[in-house]
């Protein structure tokens, strides 16, 4: 029992009480070291020590029984077709798709018993990022809009960016907790990706043609430009452009920001650590990003949660061929960006500053379906946390013998954007003066 480079114009559209739970592995401690800890987090919380927080969104869901909670005495429609591995947590096993991140589970703590009410993509998306069901009243902020607000960004970067081609949706539509909700429009995210072969681009720049940050030097033009436009963007209808226009042209203007997007500052080595994949290209900006000191990154798997579908990018909505793309694309990228970032994070001494996340909006039914597929789970799944404070080779909660329920107390979204939050210093009466997170509680066992 565990104790006390190069720029593009883009062209992609926008944007209690404590508890002690029973775990999966017996990991011998001292009650010294486990002070020691809760007064480090103690003190992270008073002091605002985490300064940048990375989320990885998992978009889709991600069958966990096929990752990081495999159930290997489950019947066979249960278990699937992988084996399982050790990691250096003892106790604790992954599929044989994690083998990095199996390597590095003293760099991190997994949840095993996390909960969310709906098993629609976009509704479980808003609960996964806001806390809230959308249609319970006004859209509530999304964690980092909340972060936002009490944290201002250094240099010209904005405080919150969304890494990936758009905002998360499915094909009929996107979610609605992206963004500042009740907190007010200037707090979204301000969106920009990275390609596989870390080209940068923002969205907010396609909509002058011809305008690229390869330009930006050539001020006089580009003033020239914006004027000629206006006539044209008024006409188009577009809110707030001045705003995001600001924050764009700001950002490049200032040559320091703006080495924050420059990937070929980095190695060819550290950048095929990451992998040439979207999501590991992002990953690095996301390091670079919180370098930086950007008070909050998510990182997004996908646009769109499905897999084959029209402008599909491959989320994690695996109805069909799960197996398949577990083992010969999703698993492979995600084992290689996490053990990447989490290690570039290390050594730049940057974990005990930076909080790194991962997690989708819930997870997928242990019993295979009749398609030798997976469906949604609302149920139970996973989250992984690492840095700002958490002590690190933990497992929290634990499910059933078939992953289908935890055993263990429920940990849910806006136990997560509350811990958040703890962590970066907003506390009870803080989130109470801005009107957020009301009824969240700190995830205790985690920090």
């Amino acid at each position: 029992m565990i104790g006390v480079g190069n720029f593009k114009a883009a062209d992609c559209s926008g944007v209690g009480r404590r508890s002690f739970l029973k775990t999966a592995a017996a990991i011998p401690f001292t009650l010294g070291s486990s002070n020691q800890v809760m007064e480090a987090a103690q003190a992270a919380q008073k002091s605002g020590k985490v300064k940048s927080v990375i989320l990885l969104w998992l978009w889709g869901g991600p069958s966990h029984i096929d990752t990081f909670d495999p159930k290997p005495d489950a019947p066979m429609e249960y278990r699937g077709p992988f084996g399982t591995i050790p990691t250096k947590t003892p106790g604790m096993h992954f599929t044989e798709l994690m083998p990095l991140m199996a390597s590095r589970s003293d760099k991190y703590t997994m949840i095993r018993s996390m909960v969310t009410t709906s098993n629609d993509h976009p509704t479980a998306g808003t609960i996964g990022l806001t806390g809230f069901n959308e249609n319970a009243g006004p859209v509530q902020p999304n964690f980092g809009s909340i972060i936002a607000k009490d944290q201002v960004s250094t240099e010209a970067l904005p405080s919150f960016f969304y890494v990936g081609r758009g905002i998360p949706r499915d094909l009929p539509r996107r979610i609605e907790g992206y963004g500042g909700g009740t907190l007010g429009k200037a707090y979204d995210p301000f969106l920009v990706r990275a390609d596989e072969h870390g080209e940068v681009s923002i969205p907010q720049l396609d909509l002058l043609k011809g305008i690229t940050p390869k330009r930006i030097q050539d001020r006089q033009r580009l003033l020239q430009q914006l004027d000629n436009a206006e006539r044209r963007l008024e006409s188009a209808g577009i809110d707030e452009w001045h705003r995001t226009h600001q924050s764009a042209y700001g950002l490049l203007a200032d040559s320091k920001a703006r080495q924050a997007f420059d990937l070929t500052q980095e190695s060819e080595k550290v950048r095929s650590r990451y992998g040439q994949t979207t999501f590991g290209q992002g990953c690095l900006l996301a390091r670079r990003l919180a370098e930086a000191r950007v008070p909050y990154i998510q990182v997004n798997w996908s646009e769109y949660v499905e897999t084959f579908s029209p402008n599909c990018d491959f989320g994690w909505d695996t109805h069909i061929f799960n197996f398949e793309l577990l083992q010969d694309r999703h698993c492979p990228i995600l084992d290689r960006a996490y053990s990447a970032l989490i290690d570039d994070l290390s050594d730049r001494g940057m974990l005990d500053d930076t909080l790194l996340i991962a997690m989708g909006e819930f997870g997928r039914t242990p019993k295979i379906s009749n398609r030798a597929a997976r469906e949604h789970h609302k149920d139970c799944y996973f989250s992984i946390w690492a840095g700002g404070g958490i002590e690190p080779g933990r497992v929290i909660g634990e499910s059933d013998a078939k992953a289908e329920h935890p055993i263990t107390r429920p940990i849910t979204p806006l136990q997560v954007g509350t811990t958040i939050a703890e962590l970066c210093g907003i506390g009870a009466r803080k989130r109470a003066e801005m009107k957020v997170l009301d009824g969240g509680s700190v995830i205790h066992e985690l920090i």
